[in-house]
């Protein structure tokens, strides 16, 4: 009887710990995006004066590059770039928009993100 047991909790846990597994592993590229993006926004360079700011584009395939480095593909749609003010006063807000696939054995499914450089 003790044995039963223990295979029926392997047969259960073992599904749910690979579905918790991928999930995290989604969620956690998904905060890793965040923080580059936010690092991106920032700019630190351009607002000391040593590179001039980069342009929507260039500011855009960052979050692309970074994105694919997570593993997540992103296309230019996909990301939002806006610039306000400059110089010192330069404001960049980065966001993107897309879906993570998650597959199981016998189901799958979409995480919806909207990671963006805002606090």
């Amino acid at each position: 009887m003790g044995k039963a047991k223990l295979i029926l909790g392997l047969a259960i846990l073992g599904p749910a710990v690979v579905a918790g597994w991928q999930v995290a592993s989604c969620e956690i590229a998904n905060l890793e995006l965040q923080t580059d993006m936010r690092d991106i926004a920032a700019q630190v360079a351009s607002r000391i004066g040593l590179e001039a700011p980069n342009s929507d584009e260039d500011l855009r395939n960052a979050v692309i590059h970074k994105a694919g480095e997570h593993g997540i593909q992103l296309e230019p749609a996909q990301v939002t770039v806006q610039q306000t003010g400059s110089g010192k006063t330069l404001a960049i807000y980065l966001a993107a928009d897309y879906k993570a696939r998650v597959s199981l054995l016998l189901y799958s499914f979409s995480l919806h993100f909207t990671p963006s450089s805002a606090k």
